[in-house]
């Protein structure tokens, strides 16, 4: 004898009502997040005039590399106005005289950012594991002390900042700003990667040292290998952090052969005129570095952010 049990199937109407609310959602969503970045690359490859027609061209009727060819290049005379078309018209576009200053600029900035990243997984590993796995008097001491170095804004921290960068003699240099960046990364650093270590078992550091390896070995070892998404996403959040400071790369830094990409940037609307083509070409350039990195780490940044996040 067969017993045929009927299940209330489920309206299809509300089903599909679903369906496409979260799709047309998600396309809203997702116009909102990549129209800037479309008006970005399009715009860097319109001349001066079509930039400020009305209405905008997303598309653009006369595609040129100009604004690019004058970065990569450092176009003589071109420092006031835009060269003549081969028509002999002019498109009233602009080029900064200090367009010269941008690769060089990208250039500190990468140097910067690097250092940093390094400096923070050398400081900051060791640190989080000694906070994680190691029992020691003051040590829920050690970790709320270095969360509390977060508490206080940057702008509270640039006058003692200045301060002991002038009486070190490192003014105008890129020591200057490695050493004030990983003050502002290093805490966060630590308290990502403490919250991961704590969650990995402490059998596993148990049974290592019990097999006879160092303290280090384990960190070496068996820790770095299952903490990589944090680590990388670490490192990320250093070098971002690095890659767009404004504040302090403006106040110790005075020359082009320090000076980082935000403030080189910056200096291009000091002018009389400004090309909004060329910043938005400068633009592009500004994003490819952290845009490629997301990019190439993209499966360990949601895995590694939340993984600090949450603690026991």
């Amino acid at each position: 004898m067969t017993i045929v049990v009927n299940t209330p199937s489920r309206p299809l109407l509300p089903i599909v009502v679903r369906g496409c609310g979260l799709a047309v959602a998600s396309l809203l969503l997702l116009f909102y997040l990549l129209a800037p970045v479309a008006w970005l690359a399009s715009s860097s490859l319109q001349t001066g005039r079509e930039i400020v027609s009305v209405p905008p061209h997303w598309i653009p009727d006369h595609p040129t590399l100009r604004n690019f060819k004058a970065i990569f290049s450092a176009i003589p005379g071109l420092g006031a106005s835009e060269a003549p078309a081969p028509d002999g018209t002019n498109s009233g576009g602009f080029i900064p005289s200090t367009a010269g200053n941008l690769l060089p600029a990208m250039l500190n900035s990468l140097i910067v950012a690097s250092i940093v990243v390094l400096l923070n997984l050398i400081v900051g590993v060791p640190a989080a594991y000694a906070i994680a796995k190691i029992r020691f008097r003051g040590r829920n001491l050690a970790l709320y002390t270095v969360l509390a170095t977060r508490v206080i804004p940057d702008i509270a921290l640039v006058v003692p900042f200045f301060l002991v960068v002038r009486k070190l003699g490192l003014l105008d240099s890129l020591t200057s700003l490695i050493v004030t960046y990983l003050a502002i990364t290093v805490p966060f650093s630590v308290f990502v990667l403490a919250s991961t270590f704590e969650q990995l078992p402490d059998d596993l550091d148990r049974a290592a040292r019990v097999d006879g390896c160092s303290r280090s070995q384990v960190l070496l070892r068996i820790f770095l290998p299952l903490a990589r998404p944090a680590l990388v996403a670490v490192g990320l959040f250093a070098f971002l952090a690095s890659w767009n400071e404004f504040l302090l790369a403006l106040m110790f830094t005075q020359t082009a052969a320090s000076q980082t990409l935000p403030i080189i940037v910056a200096a291009f609307t000091s002018d009389f005129t400004v090309s909004f083509s060329f910043l938005n070409a400068a633009g592009v350039l500004a994003v490819l570095p952290p845009a490629i990195l997301a990019v190439v780490f993209e499966r360990y940044i949601v895995s590694g952010l939340t993984a600090g996040a949450v603690k026991g």
